[in-house]
């Protein structure tokens, strides 16, 4: 069996870029966990139903390529937008909705020879994995990044305003009292503000290897 990897990080850190590439080089299965909380944002936005109804039957997969289901059905590209983005960070604040999620977590990584990133993977959802990194970069250059990634998807997008969300999304991810994104004590620092997707790739298989 292979290593567990968690892979932690505030937004536009480039956490899932990487996270892809080093599961792709290794041959082990990635797991979005911040796409698990952009589902359940998605149903919300959907349904408008009680957060506790949709949470407590909600069905989220993620597949070997990366796809996201919700409910059967492939929800990738639509959770992937900026109002999703602020509901996936407002439902994480809740205890029953992080209990849920943190179970199929758990248990997708249960099979070793996975690499999990998200905001609390090292801290708490596998305080024991074999591998922590914790993925940063400047708030500039993470605004840089999210900015430019909307516009190659055809999205319309301010600059300013993309670098406003994501100082947002940092304090209610800091200061939130269940789970806050922190650097587990154990956990390698990356900061990738200066460096390619290769280099970072370079750096976290170096740190694998070595541990």
């Amino acid at each position: 069996m292979g290593k567990v990897i968690a892979v932690d990080g505030p937004a536009g850190a480039g956490k899932s870029t990487v996270s892809k590439i080093v599961a792709a080089k290794l041959g082990y299965t990635y797991i979005d966990t911040g796409a698990m909380y952009r589902a359940v944002g998605l149903k919300l936005l959907r349904t408008g139903t009680e957060l506790a109804e949709i949470v407590d039957g909600i069905e989220i997969e993620l597949d070997d390529k990366a796809r996201v289901f919700l409910d059967g059905q492939e929800v990738t590209a639509e959770i992937r937008t900026p109002e999703i983005s602020k509901l996936a960070s407002d439902v994480s604040k809740f205890g029953f909705v992080r209990k849920k999620l943190t179970e199929l977590q758990r248990k997708m990584a249960q099979r070793g020879s996975v690499i999990m990133d998200g905001r609390d993977i090292g801290t708490e959802v596998l305080p024991n994995a074999d591998v922590k990194i914790f993925l940063t970069a400047s708030l500039e250059e993470r605004a840089r990044r999210r900015f430019e990634e909307l516009k190659a998807k055809g999205q319309a997008a301010d600059f300013d305003a993309v670098k406003t969300e994501i100082a947002l999304r940092d304090k209610q991810d800091t200061e939130r009292e269940i789970a806050p994104l922190r650097q587990a004590a154990d956990a390698v620092l990356v900061d990738s503000t200066n460096l390619t997707i290769e280099q970072v790739v370079a750096q976290i298989l170096a740190i694998c290897s070595t541990h």
